[in-house]
């Protein structure tokens, strides 16, 4: 057999006054064909997984581009239509290929179209014809459309939230589409809509709860496998929302009865599905009183990786007035102000005005006298199997807080943000991360506790706020439960 592997993806804030272009790609991470590194991203992990099936000698393996760009707006037409069209050239040049496996994130939006996924997906099936098995990993924050359904034969969301599992949902991508190419399998994908918008973490409680009840349902022996896609508030598009898919091995009776187990589970949430999280004195009030350093303060809607600045203020000023505890925020992207500090040196004291410039939302720049007190040309940071670069950066000291500067927009993944630029967490009694959930894995050993603040930043934080015009109504929370039934999709 043959199989071809790419890789196209970003997630699209339709809220986002930042552009996606085809540099955005470049800037983030492009890798051209079999150009790939060694280990994964989080949207190409179907790589490394092909590249041991091909090993093993389960095909021959073609590998086409992949690439990834930060979230931020939509993605501009010429920037989505040239790598989508140069990894449709490549498809067409390995053909004829038995099995097409592709790493995407299911929310890319572009100018023109509004289902980047489903127009890549249906365009590779009309190049590969009926026969071929095409499958695909997604983040589960994304938008499951119908043509992404129709388009392909196994659809795989990772399922821990934050994505502690990428690596292993593409090894699981990857077994199921090659045995289904070897018709040891016949996939059936079953999809419910549950009407919501209702992302959770799989971290705490009722999340966790429901993925061990996903995990229980799938020993039964019919049941391939099950994804829960939360959604992504954030972009304005038809599907916005909650769906499940269960795959089922010609059985896709089955698989609508254990979608709707899990969706009525689902929409038992109810609004009590993600951690507390209050405002930004508070947070500070709680921090101070729990025992033991550091405690985390995550910033969850000014978080970069939902396609936001990540450069509010709220947090650092909440710290300002606090002069005597010691504290860090970061990273914080502020590419003017690690130009400007990089230009003093390390060791300088000068007065900079910092933060607050991607938008109204973000708060009021910081203008203070501040010591330069580490310099990096890359600031690299794990992320899981993978590694993301933060770009050039600089640490500054207020006071007793320091603040990590970065020149792009990268979400705080690991401790070393700080501990790199000379910063010990051990020694912080606070520590304010720009991250919604891909923080935990990395802090929480390291850490007494975390506390996720409401900064009412630039994220749409609430649904039921945010400006939709084209999402399908009725869906929960716009509307009340009784007027937005669940929904079976096509097959």
């Amino acid at each position: 057999m043959k199989a071809f592997v790419a890789s196209l993806a970003t997630e699209s804030n339709c809220f986002s006054p930042i552009e996606t272009t085809r540099q955005s790609f470049h800037d983030a991470f492009y890798a051209a064909p079999g150009a790939h590194p060694d280990r994964p991203t989080l949207c190409s992990a179907p790589f490394i997984a092909a590249r041991e099936r091909a090993a093993r000698g389960d095909f021959e393996l073609v590998e086409g581009t992949a690439t990834w760009a930060e979230p931020a707006g939509p993605v501009t037409r010429e920037g989505y239509e040239s790598l989508r069209d140069e990894i449709l050239d490549q498809l067409s040049s390995a053909m004829p290929v038995d099995i097409v496996l592709f790493g995407l994130h299911g929310a890319m939006m572009a100018e023109g179209y509004d289902d980047c996924e489903g127009d890549l997906l249906g365009r590779a099936r009309r190049i590969v014809g009926a026969d071929a098995v095409i499958g695909a990993e997604l983040d589960p924050h994304c938008h499951l459309t119908s043509a992404m359904i129709k388009t392909s034969d196994v659809l795989v969301a990772f399922k821990e939230v934050p994505h502690s599992d990428f690596s292993a949902r593409a090894q699981e991508l990857v077994d199921i589409a090659v045995r289904a190419a070897q018709g040891q399998i016949t996939p059936a994908m079953s999809v419910l809509d549950c009407r919501t918008i209702s992302p959770f973490l799989t971290t705490h409680t009722p999340g966790r709860a429901l993925l061990a009840q996903v995990r229980a349902l799938e020993h039964d022996p019919d049941i391939v496998d099950i994804s829960v896609i939360h959604g992504f508030p954030a972009g304005d598009c038809h599907d916005v929302g909650t769906k499940v898919i269960v795959i089922t091995d010609a059985n896709p009776e089955k698989g609508r009865a254990v979608a709707e187990t899990i969706g009525e589970r689902i929409r038992a949430l109810g609004e009590n599905r993600l951690p507390a999280m209050p405002p930004p004195a508070e947070a500070v009030r709680q921090a101070l009183a729990m025992p033991g350093q550091p405690v985390i303060l995550a910033d969850r809607w000014d978080n970069p990786g939902g396609g936001v600045a990540g450069d509010s203020t709220f947090l650092v000023h909440e710290l300002l007035g606090l002069r005597d505890v010691a504290s860090a925020v970061g990273g914080l992207w502020d590419p003017q102000a690690v130009q400007q500090c990089r230009q003093a040196g390390k060791g300088a004291t000068m007065r900079l005005r910092f933060g607050a410039k991607g938008g109204n939302a973000a708060g009021t720049p910081v203008d203070e006298t501040v010591n330069v007190t580490a310099l990096c040309d890359d600031l690299v940071t794990p992320f899981q199997e993978s590694t993301v670069s933060m770009g050039a950066s600089a640490a500054i000291r207020l006071g007793a807080v320091d603040v990590v500067l970065t020149s792009k927009r990268v979400q705080t993944f690991h401790p070393n943000v700080f501990e790199a630029m000379g910063i010990p967490l051990a020694e912080r009694k606070i520590v304010a991360v720009k991250s919604a959930s891909h923080f935990q894995t990395a802090f929480a050993p390291v850490c007494a506790g975390i506390i996720f603040v409401d900064c009412g930043g630039p994220f749409p934080s609430e649904p039921a706020r945010i400006p939709y015009k084209r999402i399908r109504r009725p869906i929960v929370p716009l509307d009340l439960p009784a007027c937005a039934p669940m929904v079976h999709e096509c097959e």
